[in-house]
């Protein structure tokens, strides 16, 4: 026997279960859409993460809605929802457009996205012979060090350096001409 409801407009089989009462607290109501949400999201995104933070995005959402009667949230949860998923996508879409060949900055200048970093041995060799060095001048005196990090790296001249050592501009040349030595020493087997 078939029945039909004014609430679906569609007929039933009386013999089926009645539909299930609808959840007294809006949280009893996201704890029993979540699943099916993050399903309609995962599907929709194709990506864990952010169905995953679209569904909760729309949870929390729903939580402004919590005196709403409760006939009301589910339309509104899909709704919150779908939104969200749509800005996500316009989101991946934005941040792919700036990964096209021809793209323009802010500014409207043509983005070259060419790579001219050095290839992964010559980055390697690079980190390894920053680590030898910074290695090296982590042995120094502390003097030693202090000029040379100012003299060499830094580049301030013999008087500014003397300065901010607070010693005279010979024991600045002596501590850099020890620091050189030193480093020479140290370093001479990774030339």
């Amino acid at each position: 026997m078939l029945l039909l409801t004014p609430a679906k407009l569609g007929p039933v089989n009386a013999d089926a279960p009645p539909p299930a009462p609808e959840p007294a607290t809006l949280e009893g109501f996201l704890r029993g859409i979540e699943a099916r949400a993050f399903r309609f999201a995962e599907l929709g995104l194709r990506h864990r993460e952010d169905a995953l933070d679209a569904v909760q995005d729309a949870m929390l959402k729903m939580l402004a809605y919590r005196d709403r009667p409760a006939s009301e949230w589910g339309p509104l949860f899909w709704s919150i929802l779908r939104n969200r998923m749509v800005d996500v996508q316009r989101r991946g879409l934005f941040r792919l457009r700036w990964l096209l060949p021809g793209s323009t900055d802010r500014d409207g200048e043509t983005i070259d996205w060419a790579d001219d970093a050095p290839d992964p041995a010559r980055r390697h060799d690079s980190h390894e012979a920053w680590d030898r060095i910074s290695a090296a001048l982590r042995a120094l005196p502390a003097r030693q060090r202090e000029a040379f990090t100012l003299r060499v790296l830094e580049e301030l001249d013999v008087a500014d350096t003397a300065l901010a050592m607070g010693c005279s501009e010979g024991s600045v040349k002596t501590h850099l001409s020890r620091a050189r030595d030193a480093l020479q020493r140290q370093l001479e087997d990774f030339r």
